[in-house]
């Protein structure tokens, strides 16, 4: 930055040539032309106010998929975990998740009176605990159950878990918080109660491109297409979440070769070791010719890759938290048909991963995510 001494004004008059009024005049239709007020400006005519700009397009809330699973991630997140009372029954649960529904709905296309949530993309997805799901004997997949321990897991059970989770995503941190409040209130009648609170943000990239973790790589680029149909029982599906802890100022001390050995990818582009561009295949099986791994056998790359399971794959959204200097990382939400993949990747990743000494898992929640809400068929009207 450029920081001038003395008075500006007399520096101004010392430093720059005197410019005539031709000159002046010359200049500033170049520049308003430059702005698209070209015709205006020729006459001496103010052109007024650019007009406003048309106000983004709601996202649909009904639909067979909830909003939450088929719409671009936003970068603004919020997760919030419920429990219930036992006294809480099939009907009741219908009544709960029609109410959420109805706050939802009222959200995305604006109707939800309240001065403070102006007309924004908003997309959502509510889902049902194993604990819950068994308790009322519920028709949920037989997939759905609990993670087992992990090596080096330090779970605080104060942040993990519940019998209801909801999302809601949007493009700014206040909506999300607003439209919290508002699920809380129709949540209380029915005497839910908070179990956990989290708030999750993207960094802004261009429309189309991976965001970054706080390790700096991307994070995200070897995503399934969300149609593939093992990700889906009906309509619903399967939610892992974990939050992880991220010493990010630790693994960014390290050179660059270090941190892509540890990851398997490059840095920059995100491109595997064995390719050059983000969306290439690593190929965990070649090797340099002193017979060593290019991707490295504890890179995280290799013992996530899809190779080791036969191919299935879990849909990625994840989001970073910052919530205080010594406490940030990802929330890592995964998408998938049976959680059993994940323990799978999970056993490998806790045994092996050269990320290890950087990470600390210290929540986790598996949920049932409910199939999509009609207009008259609220969610969780047919459980």
């Amino acid at each position: 930055m450029h920081i001038e001494s003395g008075n500006p004004q007399d520096a101004a008059a010392t430093a720059r040539p005197r410019i005539g009024r031709r000159a002046l005049l010359s200049a500033g239709a170049v520049l308003a032309a430059g702005a698209g007020a070209a015709t205006a400006t020729a006459f001496g005519r103010n052109p007024g106010p650019a007009p406003a700009a048309a106000p983004p397009a709601p996202i649909p809330h009904h639909g067979a998929r909830q909003s939450g699973l088929t719409y671009r991630q936003l970068p603004a997140t919020r997760l919030l975990a419920l429990d219930l009372p036992a006294s809480v029954d099939r009907e009741a649960l219908r009544g709960l998740l029609a109410g959420l529904d109805k706050v939802l709905a009222a959200a995305s296309d604006g109707s939800l009176a309240d001065p403070r949530l102006a007309a924004a993309p908003i997309s959502s997805l509510v889902a049902i605990g194993p604990a819950l799901a068994a308790r009322l004997k519920l028709d949920a997949p037989a997939e759905l159950a609990e993670l087992p321990a992990f090596p080096g897991d330090r779970l605080d059970e104060k942040r993990g878990g519940g019998d209801l989770l909801l999302q809601v995503s949007a493009e700014q941190p206040w909506t999300t918080g607003v439209l919290t409040e508002h699920l809380l209130a129709a949540a209380k009648p029915f005497g839910a109660s908070s179990r956990w609170s989290q708030a999750g943000l993207l960094p802004p990239v261009p429309d189309g491109e991976t965001p970054r973790n706080l390790f700096g790589f991307k994070d995200g680029s070897a995503n399934p297409d969300p149609a593939d149909p093992g990700l889906w029982h009906s309509d619903g599906t399967i939610l892992v979440y974990r939050r992880i802890r991220m010493d990010s100022a630790a693994f960014t001390a390290l050179p660059t070769d270090r941190q892509e050995l540890a990851m398997g990818r490059r840095l920059a582009s995100g491109a595997p070791l064995t390719g050059t561009a983000e969306h290439d295949d690593p190929d965990i099986y070649i090797k340099h010719p002193d017979g060593s791994y290019v991707i490295p056998a504890d890179a995280h790359v290799r013992l996530s890759s899809p190779r080791l399971d036969g191919g299935a794959r879990m849909l990625r959204r994840g989001y970073s938290y910052d919530d205080a200097p010594d406490d940030r990382g990802l929330l890592f939400c995964a998408f998938m048909r049976d959680p059993a993949l994940f323990t799978r990747v999970q056993n490998r990743l806790a045994g092996n991963d050269a990320l290890n000494p950087f990470l600390t898992h210290n929540a986790s929640a598996v949920a049932w995510v409910l199939p999509g809400s009609q207009p008259g068929r609220p969610l969780g009207a047919a459980l």
